[in-house]
């Protein structure tokens, strides 16, 4: 066990249950100040002390915990045209599903929530499980309604996904980890959170489309920081066409 302190910022909801992480010990916050942007989400900037977990107490990310099953070969069949014609299939389902979690980052990042709603299976279950905090809830409409209230014209996000290994499990599901990189700033409260984590996600082919059906992610690793001033930014995309706050 070891003592920690920080800084960072802790979002709340009315369906959903977001913590900071109470079992390894006693928990003191002081919350500095709140942010309301609307009926879905709450910012509220805080500074914690608590005694740590050894690193031991975590779950190991392999494929196994994260839910993760083999699935079908990578390897040509040995039969006829039409078996050709699956193996291609395969092919095209992995690269639809790269492209789906590709414009899943690119919309979350620039709020475009109507492109948004369309990646997503309409009961699709979220699970994100970060540094101070974890976030559960379920449903397109719900998950859709907190990005837009999170990506405001005060933030700047920054999701890239990295290293797709993804597995076509039949026509119509497959399962992907993805490792994700990202960097979000609340400019009006100076704070900065960046880190990795691993993302591991369920699909299901609807009507022709991969949607998302299941996504979860937890940190490797996350940092806290409450900058000294203002970044200068040059640009700011959400700063025009994110939630007003």
């Amino acid at each position: 066990m070891r003592r920690r302190e920080g800084e960072g910022i802790l979002v709340d909801g009315p369906n959903q249950y977001n913590r900071t992480h109470t079992d390894c010990g006693d928990v003191t916050v002081g919350v500095h100040s709140e942010l309301s942007v609307g009926k879905y989400l709450q910012f509220v900037y805080f500074s914690y002390v608590y005694e740590d977990c050894s690193m031991s107490e975590r779950q190991l990310l392999n494929k196994t915990n994260l839910g993760i099953q083999d699935g079908l070969p990578l390897q040509a069949s040995q039969g006829g045209i039409e078996e050709l014609r699956k193996d291609i299939q395969r092919l095209m389902d992995i690269e639809a599903i790269k492209q789906l979690k590709y414009a899943y980052f690119r919309c979350v990042d620039t709020a475009n929530l109507e492109e948004l709603g369309t990646l997503f299976h309409e009961d699709v279950a979220v699970h994100f499980h970060g540094g101070n905090y974890e976030w559960k809830l379920r449903g397109r409409e719900e998950y859709v309604a907190n990005i837009g209230k999170s990506f405001t014209s005060e933030a700047i996000g920054h999701h890239n996904a990295h290293h797709p290994e993804i597995q076509i499990l039949s026509e119509t599901e497959a399962t992907a980890l993805w490792y994700l990189a990202d960097t979000m700033w609340i400019l009006n409260h100076n704070s900065r959170t960046q880190g990795t984590a691993l993302y591991s996600d369920r699909y299901l082919k609807v009507d022709g489309k991969w949607q998302i059906k299941e996504t979860s992610y937890e940190r490797i690793y996350e940092i806290n920081d409450v900058l000294e001033e203002r970044p200068n930014l040059s640009s700011h995309y959400l700063g025009v066409h994110g939630t007003k706050v």
